[in-house]
């Protein structure tokens, strides 16, 4: 099981005007603090916590922050309306376009998926595969 995903930033004030344009809509809580951001799934008392977890924060060595070549990182969407909407929230927040929002030919007929690169180049899928949705092929 999969704890956490963390990225680098060099601007932390941009990342989350570009996370919390998206993050919360999906139900993650935001703490800030002196090390980033952190975002979570609310937890009621007495539950385990809802993972993963998303952290932005500056890197720990001091070197300017990168994206990572061939890495990409994944939010589930209820429906295809809320990954559209959530696709305009973050491309107006700060994001870059690397895929409108749409079907595509060589995943299942339900994954409805867009793609966005956060401001600091980090790619962002938002996705729902719902099999009751209208498909790809009707």
């Amino acid at each position: 099981m999969i704890a956490y995903v963390a990225v680098g930033a060099d601007d932390i004030a941009l990342a989350k005007r570009f996370y919390t344009a998206f993050l919360p809509k999906l139900g993650y809580d935001l703490k800030e603090g002196p090390e980033g951001l952190s975002f979570a799934l609310p937890v009621a008392p007495g539950q385990s916590p809802l993972l993963p977890d998303f952290y932005v924060k500056p890197t720990f060595d001091g070197q300017p922050a990168s994206a990572g070549n061939g890495a990409m990182i994944a939010f589930e969407a209820n429906t295809q309306e809320l990954v559209r909407d959530l696709y305009a929230s973050a491309l107006s927040a700060g994001g870059a376009d690397e895929g409108r929002p749409g079907f595509r030919a060589s995943y299942g007929a339900h994954f409805y998926v867009g793609y966005l690169r956060d401001p600091q180049g980090n790619k962002i899928a938002l996705f729902c595969d719902d099999p009751t949705a209208p498909g790809r092929d009707g």
